[in-house]
């Protein structure tokens, strides 16, 4: 008999174990691309509110640097109490208010109005958009120059033509001056917020109303403002914060004066005209205390419509 031969059997290998990364470490690498724009930010934003948080504190006039002296709570109490300055506050107030309201009517409005299908839809679209897109500044100086001169205004020029008066409406009226700018400005902002809430409802919902006998205006009533009511809000909190911090059109337009100052120009004007560096950051920092407030609401109804979208999807 032949013998057989077994090849001998290898051994196995042995394997190193893999050694995964802690979910720590793999936390770390995925925040460590957005580490430089993070302190880029703190240096940026929160380093300067610190410091202004710091001089809030002090009675400190630049004129007379050698008389710094720390004022505790001082200057936040001449803010709220100060005539001028509690004036300045109800301004903002009215400024902000009267722009958003009108702001958000008639940005209902145009939306509606693009929501329906019609020939140059699109341009009209882009028309629209233009004045937010205009640089503050510029479309201060063209309300100022263009529309509200009263001697080569476009305003007083039609008045002219029909042979109507010629005010002045800078002297006449200049808080509505100040709020007509805005509101030319801002209405293209709440019109996009709005058609974009408009474009998302359920149309086969609307259909089901319309064959049920329901008429435009109770459609609308019913149907529409309840699926606009998160956008509404994100409009109004958003409008919100942008026009309290408003400088450009108080600046531009009235510098200030015949009772249009808001407290954004009360802190320019206490910080460059007056030096009152403790008084100024005081202000501003009631300022920024508003905007967040205002901010943390916004940021609530925009979490809320995501996840209304995402629970219909």
């Amino acid at each position: 008999m032949t013998a057989m031969t077994t090849a001998p059997v290898a051994a196995p290998e042995t394997r190193t174990p893999v050694r995964r990364p802690s979910a720590r470490l793999r936390a770390w690498a995925t925040r460590a691309p957005l580490l430089p724009a993070l302190i880029f930010m703190i240096v940026v934003t929160q380093l300067p509110f610190v410091a202004t948080l710091v001089i809030s504190f002090f009675d400190w006039n630049s004129l007379y640097p050698d008389a710094r002296r720390f004022a505790g709570l001082d200057n936040y109490q001449e803010v709220l109490t100060d005539a001028d300055l509690r004036h300045s506050v109800w301004t903002t107030v009215l400024l902000t208010v009267a722009v958003v309201l009108a702001s958000l009517v008639l940005g209902l409005v145009l939306a509606l109005l693009l929501d329906r299908r019609f020939r140059g839809r699109g341009i009209v679209r882009t028309l629209l958009i233009a004045p937010f897109l205009v640089v503050p500044v510029a479309a201060a100086l063209l309300w100022k120059h263009v529309l509200y001169n009263p001697e080569y205004g476009l305003f007083n020029g039609l008045l002219h033509y029909v042979g109507g008066p010629q005010p002045d409406w800078i002297s006449n009226t200049p808080l509505l001056a100040v709020e007509a700018s805005l509101i030319w400005q801002w209405t293209p902002f709440m019109m996009l917020i709005l058609l974009a809430g408009l474009q998302s409802r359920d149309h086969e919902q609307i259909e089901a109303a319309r064959v049920d006998g329901a008429s435009d205006w109770q459609i609308f009533v019913h149907l529409t403002l309840p699926h606009l009511r998160r956008y509404l809000e994100l409009g109004a909190l958003l409008g919100s914060i942008y026009i309290v911090q408003n400088f450009d059109a108080v600046f531009t337009i009235t510098s200030g004066g015949l009772g249009t100052a808001n407290l954004p120009y009360t802190v320019y004007q206490s910080f460059y005209q007056a030096h009152e560096n403790g008084l100024a950051s005081a202000a501003g920092v009631l300022v920024v205390i508003g905007s967040i407030v205002i901010a943390t609401f916004a940021l609530r109804v925009v979490s809320s419509l995501f996840r209304e979208e995402v629970s219909r999807a």
